[in-house]
């Protein structure tokens, strides 16, 4: 029977398993964003996660438990220093996944993991007010409105005079150019 044996095995062996974990969880903590399968980028977050809950504690043990899973000195040197600094007051959820549809060769379900506080573009992108559905009708209004603050912009503007402009002999004038194609 097999009672209390619910992570997914992914097809490898169990040494391969574990050393295809290391790989991906730091090469998370080093890009600290990777695209892999939906399946991986789950079970790398159940390994990654008590990992970086780990790094919280900087000493000497902890230090020893994760290089025992990572076997990489920069990795375990990023983990603890920027890392780290960066989850101290999060009380867990350090990583995000985020679906990205199916691989075009064998349509395997493609998503990509990260951690959560690095990344700029979500933090800095402002949240999108809801749109709402209006009928036709309310949508005459609003257009009538933007017609009218359309037309008062140029009026508002100063009207911009230019110097006339004194004609030279016709004797003088050089002959006009044709307009080079490129």
């Amino acid at each position: 029977m097999r009672h209390n044996k619910k992570f997914n095995h992914l097809g490898r062996t169990a040494s391969h398993r574990s050393a295809m974990l290391a790989n991906m969880a730091i090469s998370l903590i080093v890009h600290k964003r990777i695209t892999t399968t939906l399946a991986k980028a789950k079970a790398l977050k159940k390994y990654v996660e008590p990992l970086i809950t780990r790094s919280k504690k900087d000493d000497t043990n902890s230090r020893r438990v994760v290089f025992r899973y990572l076997q990489n000195k920069e990795a375990v040197k990023e983990l603890f220093g920027e890392v780290a600094a960066k989850v101290a007051d999060r009380p867990g959820g350090y990583t995000r996944i985020i679906k990205l549809g199916l691989r075009q060769g064998d349509a395997a379900p493609i998503a990509f993991i990260e951690l959560v506080d690095f990344d700029e573009n979500m933090a800095k992108a402002p949240k999108a007010e809801k749109k709402t559905r209006r009928s036709r009708r309310s949508t005459k209004p609003a257009a009538a409105e933007e017609a009218a603050k359309a037309a008062e912009a140029p009026a508002k503007e100063a009207p911009v005079t230019e110097a006339p402009v004194q004609e030279a002999p016709a004797a003088e004038a050089p002959a006009e150019e044709a307009p080079k194609a490129e």
